[in-house]
């Protein structure tokens, strides 16, 4: 290759010791497009609408004036939300959530959530939800581990030998759902935690396949999309470390928080059989919890980077809708504070303004028609940085690059097979106005630490 002429730099330092960015616009083009690969983008909307969040309501405490106020700052798509709590009489109604929904755009999933078990009530409400624009998927129990069910008189779940109950429940919610001519087209997402199961009734599995040896019968149908609390930590990985949110998104054996694999393809309790690792390679998948509770190691400033970095990290690795622990820290419940985007009193953290500037940045309620290629590589792409290549409805691409480094710098080069008219780049940690505005692009030389850079590209 011959020598590269007239390299222009620009550097930024950017704040709380987060890293160099060096930007470098080349001239001329480089000559060899082989250099690049073509890679086809997501539209910068899916992405944005995987970003959800869990929160309270008036019924523990939170008027709904607050969430309504915090989710728009933050910019999430999706609450998730359920039948617990919710009455006639309030103070957390149905029209709680249409009055959330009208005034945010949010949609809900709408869950049995801790311990419920009455599916009539939730398609009753579900249908009023649905009718208003406003219902986004179905949610079986939350961590039937420990919140027991009593379903048609039988127990299970919880301090209970068998967890028959839960299955029976979560097949009836299923078939449920999709026998009403409103409501079928929504998925259902699986219980939590099925990887705590005590007596094998299948719950591993969305549908129990031809084999399995389950205790409920074969093509016993759960759900569409499997459902797990991923917490990034855990006992298995109690300390800030590199690449923390990948990790805890990895579908894989290699995961040492509670994931994917812990649940649907060796149960972490009893070993129960679910999918192969192929089959976990493209399974349907969600989180509707996880987070990081800021405590000893664990600063403000870490639980913000983690939190930004967790979205991305989720949405790259499969999962198609992600939620997070907790919109504001609880008042009414010891043993879960400081989880928080949102202090006890309201006042941001900095993990929301971080996801108020990366929202920002990304910003789009267009539809995208079809999904562009855009070449460029990442030679020698150290283990720390990630990159999801997004395209916005307008047309331009974001190109979302982001390190994982709990110390110290990568030195990266992005390689385009073109050049390109004007680039700007963003940095979420500082704003959401453009750092450094280039043009005529083919390469950019980046030094990540701990967070995202969202590279915006024009169409030639």
């Amino acid at each position: 290759m011959k020598p590269l002429a007239k390299a222009r730099f620009a550097i930024l330092r950017c704040i709380g010791g987060a890293g160099i960015l060096t930007l470098a616009a080349l001239e001329p083009s480089l000559p060899d497009r082989a250099l690049a690969a073509g890679s086809t983008a997501v539209a910068t909307n899916d992405f944005l609408d995987s970003i959800g969040v869990a929160t309270t309501f008036p019924d523990r405490g939170q008027p709904l004036a607050k969430p309504i106020e915090m989710v728009r700052y933050c910019g999430f798509r999706w609450v998730r939300a359920g039948i617990e709590g919710l009455s006639d009489r309030g103070p957390t109604t149905i029209q709680t959530f249409l009055d959330l929904h009208r005034e945010t755009g949010v949609r809900l999933s709408w869950g049995l959530v801790s311990g419920g078990s009455d599916v009539k009530k939730l398609i009753e409400t579900a249908r009023v939800l649905a009718q208003a624009g406003a219902l986004l998927a179905f949610e079986g129990n939350n961590e039937p581990n420990n919140w027991g069910v009593t379903y048609r008189g039988e127990k299970g779940g919880g301090q209970e030998p068998s967890w028959l109950a839960v299955a029976k429940l979560q097949r009836d919610m299923y078939e449920a759902v999709k026998s009403d001519r409103l409501l079928a087209k929504y998925p259902v997402w699986s219980i939590s935690e099925p990887g705590a199961q005590r007596d094998n009734v299948g719950l591993q599995f969305l549908t129990i396949p031809p084999g399995a040896k389950t205790l409920m019968p074969e093509g016993t149908r759960y759900a569409d999309y499997a459902n797990v609390h991923n917490y990034i930590y855990h006992p298995n990985a109690p300390h800030p470390k590199d690449n923390k949110t990948w990790d805890a998104a990895d579908p894989t054996a290699a995961a040492k928080v509670d994931g994917l694999f812990g649940n649907f393809g060796v149960t972490w309790s009893k070993k129960f059989p679910g999918y192969s690792q192929e089959q976990l390679d493209t399974l349907p998948r969600v989180t509707t919890e996880t987070g990081a509770l800021i405590d000893g190691q664990i600063t403000e400033d870490i639980h913000a980077l983690n939190l930004l970095s967790l979205y991305l990290a989720q949405f790259k690795r499969g999962y198609k809708h992600t939620s997070v622990y907790l919109l504001r820290d609880r008042t009414d419940e010891g043993g879960n504070q400081s989880f928080g985007f949102y202090r006890r009193d309201y006042t941001p953290r900095r993990a929301a303004l971080y996801l108020h500037n990366l929202t920002g940045i990304l910003a789009d309620k267009g539809t995208l028609a079809k999904a562009d290629q855009l070449d460029f590589t990442i030679p020698n792409q150290p283990e720390t940085v990630h990159e999801l290549l997004l395209q916005h409805s307008e047309g331009k691409f974001q190109l979302v690059v982001w390190g994982e480094r709990l110390s110290g710098q990568d030195r990266v080069t992005v390689r385009f097979g073109a050049k390109h008219a004007q680039v700007r780049i963003y940095d979420p940690t500082i704003g959401i106005e453009p750092t450094q505005t280039l043009a005529n692009v083919n390469s950019l030389d980046l030094t990540l630490s701990d967070h995202p850079l969202v590279i915006a590209i024009s169409p030639k």
